[in-house]
């Protein structure tokens, strides 16, 4: 098994009988960090043969997916990247057609078909609209992976159905599977596909086994010399290795690097000052030391010295480095400065002089609702700037957020962060495990559900209603879960049950953020927040709540009162019943 990805290609196009060849194709080489981090990238263009410009929007959407996939941020999924870039190309060939002639007449706009195929660890991700194609080789058959979107008008009539630049939304097939070493794909424009078979492609692998430009060549004249009459374009890819099954960005960048000497009160470390200790645990090591060159404070964590031998641990914490690096956002812990390649394994972050959220509820136990509403409004604005790059926090809590001396809200501490791009394609691609603490971590992850934004608006509604009670929405009935059907037995708490002046409407707004089923929430973080500061008519009633819902030992008590009151009258009417 090897480190990384590594394939043969070849590729070839050809206008064959047509005067212009409108098919553009084309492959990324990327860097090895690159490769790592995104993947390789295949793409291939069919521009329609009634448009005079198709070869221009050919060009551009290959291009473009080429040049702007690797800029997307790393921490995206191959998914939400790609599809990021091809609908912004769809939308801009679609704005040139409706800045053309052909605005009235699609068929001569800036159109075309576009498929595209990118490797990435030890996986394939397909993006695909319109009619070309890709196989996957087989020692009998060619394998089709893509579906035409062509729609049949007759058994001899047949126009395409979904291109790239038709309207100003597309919509992009996509499916992914696992690769395997040896694996032969094959991309192709229909002027090729329909005169290969499997057959042809065999033999001409075979004829140029080391070579499959050559071989690729070689299919465009077979199917050319068969009857073709249209652009033929055939791309080959065969996978040589795949990585590792553990190896990583995380890991690979862990490679080389020391770990950090034991560290004391004036020691001179990667550029640092060491000026003291901020907190030790078994799980890290972390310092208050000054940037030499800026005389900043900065936090240092260096790794515990019982977990070193973990690189599962060690990973992590250069996770957080990883993560701080990537993430611009004012409520949002910032890396601190990197001067040159660092030596030894360790975090540097910005020093927030200030108290941690838990600090701040023992100082205000009773806070008034609008301060709740801005302290939690900024860590809103924190979690959105996770959630717009595929991250999640997963580790909420009082403790991981800090209140600087401006009474700015910084969420630090990204040891349990579930980041897409780097997961997809290994065991933790599904934020499923319990990482963060108990109390605050929303119900689905203990029922076998996975992660997902809105179980970071769970644990920002279990803060909001501890800010304003002190007191836990569901106590300790979450970490009891163990099955679904356990969900429907969590029993709300009601915030008024605790603090009577607080206003009718809040405790349905966190009500609905607290539902145990994701789906039954709001749909977005920024609907919570909405919600919070002006309430609809939905949480408007004019109603006192339900009894069970203000105070559920009353009701419950009251309930026994009279169930013993039934059954002591049942017992009377019994004894005075004539006897038969």
């Amino acid at each position: 098994m090897s480190p990384t990805l590594r394939v043969t290609l070849g590729q070839h196009s050809q206008a064959g009988r047509k005067a212009i060849n409108q098919d553009f194709h084309g492959a990324a080489t990327p860097t090895a960090s690159q490769l790592s981090a995104k993947g390789l990238a295949i793409a291939l263009a069919d521009g329609i043969s009634s448009s005079a410009v198709s070869h221009v929007a050919s060009a551009a959407a290959v291009r473009g997916f080429l040049d702007d996939y690797y800029c997307t941020s790393e921490a995206w999924s191959v998914r939400r990247a790609a599809q990021r870039v091809l609908n912004a190309t769809n939308s801009w060939l679609h704005a040139q057609t409706q800045r053309s002639d052909a605005r009235f007449d699609k068929d001569r706009g800036y159109v075309c078909t576009f498929s595209a195929l990118i490797l990435k660890g030890r996986s394939a991700h397909l993006f695909h609209v319109g009619d070309t194609r890709v196989y996957r080789l087989h020692p009998q058959a060619l394998e089709q992976l893509t579906e035409d979107h062509r729609v049949r008008v007759s058994s001899g009539e047949t126009y395409l159905g979904r291109a790239l630049g038709t309207g100003p939304a597309v919509e992009i097939d996509y499916r992914t599977w696992c690769l395997e070493v040896g694996e032969v794909y094959l991309l192709a424009t229909d002027g090729a596909y329909e005169c290969l078979d499997a057959v042809t492609v065999h033999a001409a692998l075979a004829q140029h086994p080391d070579e499959l430009d050559r071989a690729a060549e070689a299919l465009t004249d077979t199917a050319l010399q068969r009857g073709s009459h249209d652009n033929l374009t055939v791309q080959l890819v065969r996978i040589e290795a795949l990585p590792d099954l553990e190896a990583t960005q995380l890991h690979a960048q862990r490679e080389g690097l020391l770990l950090p000497p034991p560290l004391k009160p004036r020691d001179h470390f990667e550029g640092y000052i060491i000026v003291r200790d901020l907190h030790t645990s078994s799980r890290s090591h972390v310092f208050l030391a000054v940037d030499d060159r800026s005389g900043q404070h900065v936090v240092l964590k260096t790794p515990s010295v019982d977990l070193r031998e973990q690189a599962d641990y060690l990973d992590r914490l250069l996770l957080e480095d990883w993560i701080a690096r990537r993430l611009d956002s004012v409520h949002v812990v910032k890396a601190g400065p990197l001067h040159s390649p660092r030596r030894h394994l360790y975090v540097a972050l910005e020093y927030i002089e200030g108290q941690t959220l838990a600090q701040w509820m023992i100082d205000h136990p009773s806070p008034d609702l609008n301060t709740v509403r801005e302290l939690i409004s900024q860590v809103a604005k924190g979690l959105q700037a996770f959630h717009r790059k595929e991250m999640l926090h997963q580790d909420l809590r009082p403790e991981n957020l800090m209140i600087d001396r401006t009474g700015t809200v910084k969420i630090i501490d990204f040891g349990a962060t579930h980041v897409a791009g780097l997961t997809e394609g290994t065991d933790h691609a599904q934020a499923h495990a319990i990482v963060g603490s108990l109390q605050y971590t929303a119900p689905e992850y203990f029922v076998g559900g996975q992660g997902s934004p809105a179980a970071e608006l769970f644990s920002l509604a279990v803060l909001t209603y501890q800010m304003l009670t002190g007191h836990l929405p569901y106590g300790l009935q979450i970490p009891r879960l163990r099955a679904s059907a356990d969900l429907a037995r969590l029993r709300y708490v009601s915030v008024r049950s605790r603090r009577p002046e607080l206003p009718l409407w809040l405790d349905a707004v966190l009500q609905r953020a607290l539902h145990p089923q994701p789906h039954r929430r709001q749909e977005a973080i920024s609907e919570f927040m909405h919600d919070l500061r002006s309430p609809g008519h939905r949480y408007q009633r004019d109603r006192r709540p339900a009894l069970i819902e203000r105070n559920p030992l009353v009701f419950w008590q009251s309930l026994s009162v009279l169930l013993a009151a039934l059954v002591l009258v049942l017992l009377v009417l019994r004894v005075m019943s004539p006897q038969v």
